[in-house]
């Protein structure tokens, strides 16, 4: 339930979850702000792109905060939705620990959130609908880890679900909502094809949540489907 009066702003759209999300807001006539590290105008978002007229795409490298600052600069609308997508997975054991590839992860899949707030909230002050998503892992639930290993994508993202949790507390006063988002087990590249879900299922589930969230909402993190997950 929506129209091109809302605009939507998601990070890492060129494939998988990103650009499902894109597909799925572009049918649902928000205006969709789709960013990526780099331009292929042979790739599948431009191909998406061509069919829709609610659709821009735009360089924005949220490992580059000054990229971050520059794109914040030049855009002049309000935004209603921030959906910070985009993340790496780096393989990590206990024999096997790249610490720069550490450090990076938690650039991208944690601090880059906080900055994409910070220098947005302008644009979602303006927006009407004040939603902030970040998609994380219940990988990152130390309550669920009976697993053990994967220590570089785990801590960044129980990170994440820190970063968002305090957003959601010190920015309350301004009306934004927080969600942490789990997308489930997807068969994406990063997912894997051994996953449980489909892309489109991932998403349109997630966009579900996005759409029930509200301020008395705000802070939780949630899976695709509904359930509350344990930190």
């Amino acid at each position: 339930m929506s129209n091109n009066k809302y605009t939507v702003l998601i990070t890492g759209t060129n494939r998988g979850l990103g650009l499902e999300f894109v597909k799925q807001y572009a049918i649902d006539d928000y205006e969709v702000i789709a960013c990526t590290r780099k331009i292929n105008k042979n790739d599948a978002l431009h191909r998406l792109q061509s069919s829709f007229q609610n659709i821009s795409i735009h360089i924005l490298d949220v490992e580059n905060f000054q990229s971050i600052d520059q794109f914040a600069k030049t855009l002049k609308k309000p935004i209603d939705i921030l959906i910070n997508n985009a993340g790496l997975y780096p393989n990590s054991s206990f024999d096997d620990i790249n610490y720069e590839a550490w450090l990076n992860a938690f650039k991208i899949n944690t601090l880059a959130v906080f900055k994409m707030t910070k220098a947005f909230l302008p644009h979602l002050r303006k927006g009407e609908l004040k939603k902030i998503a970040s998609l994380t892992s219940k990988m990152g639930s130390i309550d669920d880890n009976s697993g053990g290993g994967e220590y570089i994508y785990r801590s960044s993202k129980t990170a994440l679900n820190m970063v968002m949790k305090s957003l959601s507390i010190d920015l309350k006063p301004h009306d934004m909502s927080f969600i942490t988002l789990h997308p489930g087990w997807v068969r994406t590249d990063m997912g894997g094809p051994n996953g449980l879900i489909d892309v489109d299922e991932s998403v349109a589930g997630m966009k579900r949540q996005i759409d029930k969230l509200s301020i008395k909402t705000t802070g939780q993190f949630i899976a695709y489907d509904g359930k509350k997950i344990p930190w």
